[in-house]
């Protein structure tokens, strides 16, 4: 009985993912035209889901988990963050590659969206370079504060409270 309930779960569970697969691709390819259309096209929705990208992943980074003696309320808010931060640090990268030319695919609905490659382009390009700059600023932050820690604990230690306590006592 447990290894039927096992193989209905994945049976229900790869339809699951294959549904809600096929209604992200329908969603962006209706959706993909109108925006590329839009003022600035394709390079302006490419920056802006570049930039959406950024803020999810830098959003996904900041988000620590619960501590260990949380409230679910407080748990549960902090799953809710992490999976919204997830879906926008990733959602761009699949709405536009949904909007690209399926391989082997010979239907109409398959066919290669007008102005998804420049944009897939912008989209690389700005994400790429925005989460390069955060991430230097981020390791130039956390070497500044490592500087001044070094500097702090020399001073302690010409002091004499830097040493350890059988070292003061000698």
């Amino acid at each position: 009985m447990g290894i039927a309930v096992v193989i209905l779960c994945l049976v229900v569970g790869t339809g699951l993912i294959l549904l809600l697969t096929g209604l992200w691709k329908r969603f962006a390819r209706e959706t993909l035209p109108t925006l590329v259309g839009l003022p600035g096209g394709s390079w302006a929705l490419g920056a802006a889901l570049g930039v959406l990208t950024m803020l999810g992943v830098t959003a996904g980074l900041r988000c620590t988990p619960a501590a260990p003696g949380a409230t679910r309320m407080t748990r549960a808010l902090r799953s809710a963050v992490t999976a919204l931060s997830c879906a926008a640090a990733f959602g761009p990268l699949f709405y536009l590659l949904a909007g690209l030319r399926a391989r082997n695919c010979r239907s109409t609905s398959c066919a290669y969206l007008p102005g998804t490659g420049t944009a897939f382009l912008a989209y690389v390009v700005t994400a790429g370079l925005l989460i390069w700059s955060v991430h230097r600023w981020t390791r130039a932050r956390a070497a500044e504060r490592l500087a001044r820690e070094r500097v702090r604990v020399r001073r302690l230690r010409k002091k004499g409270k830097g040493k350890s306590r059988a070292a003061r006592k000698a």
